[in-house]
């Protein structure tokens, strides 16, 4: 049997690339099921519509830059394990993508125009993060996921309670996501510095607001 050839950096960056362009405007199909797929489309007035396509693309972009991040963070890890690991993470958030594009498409929504530049401040973050060792790489992604599960369990009091399909969508989102934040801390990833964690939150509140509307 042929030996898999080891990927050099520039290899993985290239690789890193298309993936994100597919993320940013050719979403795969999901592997998993959507978690909405069994449910009953529901009647929504025009406001609750409105409310659930500004949520549901936020969600979108946030895993737009999802992907961006754990490609960066894969890029520059130290061990091959862990960015093996890293790589099958984002495949896993690529589920979550195809989901709340599912999703927005039934609402008569749009992804938000701003997901590029999403993509590429994530993707940097993401690399600076594995320059400085395995882990703080770790330590960011638990943090990162962590935040991320403030923001879902946030958007389920939002989302009109009638909206059972998006409900269902985020809700397992928010399951995976705590594992992600698990996992990396299992795995040693180091508690970040306050400073650095309010910087984070500040900057993902930024983007939520944004795309929203944008």
């Amino acid at each position: 049997m042929a030996q898999r050839r080891n990927l050099t950096l520039a290899d993985r960056f290239v690789a890193g690339l298309d993936q994100g362009l597919r993320a940013m405007f050719a979403t795969a199909p999901a592997m998993r099921q959507n978690p909405a797929a069994r449910l009953e489309p529901p009647t929504l007035s025009p406001e609750h519509t409105r409310a659930a396509i500004g949520l549901m693309r936020v969600n979108h972009s946030g895993e737009v830059a999802a992907q961006a991040l754990y490609q960066g963070q894969a890029l520059t890890a130290r061990r091959p394990a862990l960015s093996q690991s890293l790589d099958q993470a984002a495949q896993e958030e690529a589920d979550h993508l195809a989901w709340c594009e599912d999703r927005l498409q039934e609402l008569g929504g749009r992804t938000s125009l701003l997901n590029p530049v999403w993509y590429a401040g994530s993707f940097s973050l993401g690399a600076l993060a594995g320059l400085l060792g395995d882990r703080w790489n770790l330590g960011f992604l638990a943090e990162t996921e962590r935040q991320v599960v403030v923001h879902l369990e946030r958007h389920l009091q939002l989302l009109p309670a009638a909206d059972s399909r998006s409900r269902a969508i985020v809700e397992q989102m928010r399951l995976d996501e705590a594992a992600h934040a698990e996992s990396a801390t299992s795995e040693g990833g180091a508690e970040l510095p306050r400073p650095v964690r309010r910087l984070m939150s500040a900057a993902s509140k930024i983007m939520t607001r944004t795309s929203f509307w944008v």
